[in-house]
């Protein structure tokens, strides 16, 4: 395992198409932890912290997003591994 941490804003219709919990759910499937979040200017931040391929394909999955999403734009600012894994949650 070659640990990873990314921190990821995800930008475009985005909010109100149920994309955190979808973003939970991918998280969850691949065995990783943090968080995902609404931000005031429409986009949705998430922190990904794991195995760096499973952290890669993540990112992946949710820059096309759920259905009625569409992500225009994702930024990643890959992080220094913390080894905070734990449950993979929505904040508020």
């Amino acid at each position: 395992m070659t640990p990873a941490r990314a921190h990821v804003f995800f930008s475009g219709k985005v909010q109100g198409v149920f994309f955190r919990a979808f973003t939970r759910e991918v998280a969850n499937e691949l065995g990783l932890g943090g968080w995902v979040r609404n931000l005031y200017d429409g986009r949705v931040e998430a922190l990904f912290e794991g195995d760096r391929v499973q952290v890669e394909e993540a990112i992946k999955r949710c820059s096309q997003g759920p259905p009625g999403a569409k992500v225009d734009d994702v930024d990643v600012e890959w992080k220094e591994y913390r080894g905070e894994g734990g449950d993979f949650t929505i904040r508020h």
